[in-house]
């Protein structure tokens, strides 16, 4: 199956079930920050993210309860690949490039990064 980016509203939605693990729309309603989205607004969005791919559910009657197909890791990977071709030539060397210059990291953070790299380096 192939992943597609979802909209604001779907990745909010998909990270209070990637939270919660399952749930009904009640519950990820209750999770939401205010003001909420109506009941029906939810249930929307779960639906079309059902169609895309991104979640199943066990039906209890009339009721569903919800579940994620696709990991939060895995959507995350997508994300940055589709950021790291479309923006940066698919160069990760552009990439922490861009971020170097252009934000304020601190002598922490760098120290991270390279430390980072390093351990890589020596795997």
């Amino acid at each position: 199956m192939e992943i597609r980016s979802l909209t604001r509203a779907e990745e909010e939605i998909m990270l209070h079930l990637w939270q919660m693990g399952r749930g009904f729309v009640k519950d990820i309603l209750a999770e939401m920050p205010e003001p909420k989205p109506a009941y029906n607004t939810v249930s929307t969005i779960i639906r079309i993210l059902e169609k895309k791919g991104f979640v199943g559910y066990m039906a209890y009657g009339k009721t569903h309860e919800y579940f994620p197909l696709i990991s939060e890791a895995e959507y995350k990977r997508f994300e940055m690949q589709q950021l790291l071709e479309n923006y940066f030539d698919n160069s990760l060397t552009k990439l922490v490039s861009f971020f170097v210059k252009d934000h304020d990291l601190t002598t922490r953070d760098l120290d991270e990064i390279i430390q980072l790299m390093q351990t890589k380096k020596t795997e």
